[in-house]
């Protein structure tokens, strides 16, 4: 307590002495702490993060070892997935909310709970006030649990409830639940610091840390010597961040953090070719010819195919009522349908007969139409060079479903109906009870073949040339085998069919979509799944239903089908799973889904995800599932939880592309909660050419 004080006494003084040499603070972002979120060195600080802000840092000291990732959800609120070494490997989520930011006297103020949901091991909870001045920031919190261990006192929560000055243990082995029970109970205990920024890229540190280490004193025979922490962090720029420190009187620390900001990209405004330019028509708009001839829907529609073609668009149809030109068309080339239709309709301002004063575009993706944009002529001729033009272009657009016959007019697409391709490919499997990282690293051969725009025949085959995912354990389990295998599969031939699949889209009536899939769905599993989403195009609510007939495949990945049990003479496995599902699009970037239903286990339950995309592609989400399965049964983490990352690949090369790599930190496969892995579910082939995915995009209509 008298050791906090002092410090508190002399952080004062030095932040009052340094204010008149004081260097501009505005860009002094959060430092990243060795627990990889905003912090000093080891204590937490109320400084958040910038809106959307990703965060992967590296740790150790002694022999402790953390690798945690950070992402800032909202404004004021981070939440952390950690993955820990002492003596075991040990994973843990972390929450903290900035109740107040900093303002000329008032300091920031936050509140946060660390490992709220796992073993318990770094169990704590902590209120924090962060003030700056001028190039020193001074910090000092109140913690409980794990930073109420040192200088310890009587909960002064006390006076509320005296249930408070009491701790209970109420963590399990398996982790996964969270400890509400522990929450601000126990003994408390002051930590504070200081950051002083010697110029824009070093940062010396100082701490007193309310931690006492017991456990890895117990476990690994940490010496803590000392409260005090010192270091130093260089970030030469806003991507990373470095740091060494001289820890507890003992040992030395390190750390590194890679800072990603979703909101902007690496190559600035991006790589896409210039558009077309818009052609405003002059004089009489009578054409000589009309479209009724033959030879003129021909060549017009030649020349919007050709053209459409050189910027990654394919031509379907197209036709002309009276003065309305309707064009059903494929973007393969930009992750915004927002921006597929802006360079659309400045290509028919070129190609377009002059009497056409209205567009209607119909976008399409695999073989379905989305929605239908009309734009009126006279809007784009008059406001591709206006201030605020794309405010004022949505504005003007009408967004309606294209459910219906495609236009008369048909293009002879020369696009190959066949593709194939070869490539390697990495696979990671992280989070193993004995080892941290695994992975393979093979080739990939992949085909395509477009029976019809929205028949298509696809398969991969893979062949590991180098790798150790095979190595991981089976985990014990009373339920079915149904994912926790997973490892094994190709883990003898080192490779075999990744995937071999028919699947049929439709549109069955107004608003509702269709998908039919037969095959070797997946790695594992291969069988019948069908599906139907009701989705108008001018909502942000869409409801589906799906349902799945599968079979366990072999672990060789042929053709052949095994049972869920070791016995060689066992049933083959097959199941009937199925879901109803609710999405919701907020208007902020959030995306809700709920599905309810049966699982590949034959368990029941619920998952529920919540994931934020930004405008530039990336997405960040988060998903629990919750079913009948016991906490016990279900094993280590007691319910199947991740956190999701989508990084769009026109986001890292600045070209246009519809490419994404998804990225899933979870802990490991476990047979609860588990559902198949189908290619192609509606909600994600139909949702970015809606109105409200389009609203939020339609910044770069004019792209």
């Amino acid at each position: 307590m008298f050791g906090f004080l002092r410090l508190s006494t002399a952080t004062t003084l030095l932040a009052l002495s340094s204010i008149s040499t004081a260097i501009a603070q505005e860009d002094w972002r959060a430092n990243y702490s060795l627990y990889g979120t905003p912090g000093i060195i080891d204590m937490p600080t109320a400084v958040a993060p910038a809106d959307g802000e990703i965060a992967t840092t590296l740790s150790m000291f002694g022999e402790t070892s953390r690798a945690t990732f950070t992402f800032q959800v909202l404004p004021r609120l981070s939440g952390s997935f950690r993955y820990a070494e002492i003596d075991t490997f040990d994973r843990s989520f972390d929450l903290q909310y900035q109740i107040a930011t900093e303002g000329e006297y008032r300091p920031a103020l936050a509140v946060g709970l660390r490992d709220f949901i796992g073993t318990g091991r770094y169990s704590s909870e902590y209120v924090v006030a962060t003030k700056t001045f001028g190039n020193v920031r001074t910090t000092a919190g109140l913690g409980w649990g794990r930073l109420g261990t040192v200088g310890g006192f009587t909960n002064p929560l006390g006076f509320i409830d005296e249930r408070f000055e009491t701790r209970p243990d109420d963590s399990i082995l398996t982790g996964g639940t969270v400890l509400a029970g522990q929450f601000f109970r126990g003994d408390a205990a002051f930590f504070g610091g200081v950051e002083w920024r010697i110029n824009a890229e070093w940062t010396a540190l100082l701490e007193y840390s309310s931690d006492n280490y017991q456990r890895e004193s117990d476990l690994i025979g940490f010496e803590r010597n000392s409260p005090i922490n010192v270091g130093v962090s260089w970030r030469p720029n806003e991507s990373y961040q470095l740091g060494a420190y001289y820890m507890y009187g003992s040992e030395i620390g390190i750390a590194g953090t890679i800072i990603i900001d979703p909101t902007s990209r690496p190559t600035g405004g991006g790589l896409d070719p210039a558009p077309l330019p818009v052609a405003v028509r002059q004089g009489d708009l009578q054409d000589a010819a009309t479209w009724n001839l033959p030879q003129v829907q021909n060549t017009i529609v030649g020349a919007l195919g050709a053209v459409m073609a050189t910027d990654g668009f394919r031509l379907i149809s197209a036709d002309v009522d009276g003065t309305v030109m309707r064009v059903r068309y494929e973007n393969g080339n930009y992750r915004s349908e927002a921006q597929g239709a802006g360079r659309v309709a400045r290509m028919l301002t070129q190609l377009a007969p002059n009497y056409v004063d209205t567009f209607v575009l119909e976008p399409t993706q695999r073989g379905i139409a989305l929605s239908a944009i009309t734009l009126r002529r006279s809007d784009i001729e008059r406001l591709e060079n206006t201030p605020n033009a794309a405010a004022l272009s949505y504005d003007d657009a009408v967004f309606s479903d294209a459910a219906g016959p495609a236009p008369d007019v048909t293009w002879d697409d020369p696009t190959p109906a066949f593709e194939w391709g070869l490539a390697p490919y990495l696979e990671i499997s992280l989070f193993d009870g004995d080892e941290p990282l695994r992975a393979d690293l093979g080739v990939e051969a992949s085909f395509r073949y477009e029976i019809q725009p929205n028949l298509i025949l696809a398969g991969a085959y893979r062949q590991r040339v180098v790798g150790n995912r095979a190595d991981g354990a089976v985990s014990p389990s009373t339920l079915p085998d149904v994912r926790r295998s997973g490892a094994l599969y190709g883990a003898d031939s080192g490779g075999g069919i990744e995937n071999l699949y028919l699947t049929h889209y439709g549109r069955p009536a107004q608003n509702l979509y269709s998908r039919l899939s037969v095959g070797y769905l997946e790695r594992a599993y291969g069988g019948l799944s069908g599906e139907l989403l009701w989705k108008p195009v001018d909502s942000r609510l869409a409801l589906g239903a799906e349902v799945n007939y599968v079979m366990l495949r072999d672990f060789d990945m042929g053709f052949g089908f095994r049972p869920v049990s070791t016995d060689p003479g066992g049933d083959d496995y097959d199941i009937v799973t199925g879901h109803l599902s609710a999405y919701y699009d907020f208007e902020n970037g959030f995306e809700a889904q709920i599905d309810v239903g049966r699982y590949l286990a034959g368990d029941w339950g619920a998952t529920f995800s919540l994931d934020r995309e930004f405008e530039n592609g990336w997405k960040v989400g988060g998903y629990f599932t919750l079913t009948d399965v016991d906490f016990e049964d279900f094993g280590e983490g007691s319910f199947d939880k991740g956190i999701r990352v989508e990084i769009p690949t026109d986001w890292v090369l600045g070209t246009p592309s519809r490419q994404t790599t998804a990225t899933t930190l979870s802990s490991l496969e476990r047979d609860g909660g588990a559902r198949v892995r189908i290619d192609g579910r509606l909600y994600d082939v139909v949702e970015g050419g809606h109105q409200g995915s389009m609203g939020d995009t339609w910044g770069r209509f004019w792209r």
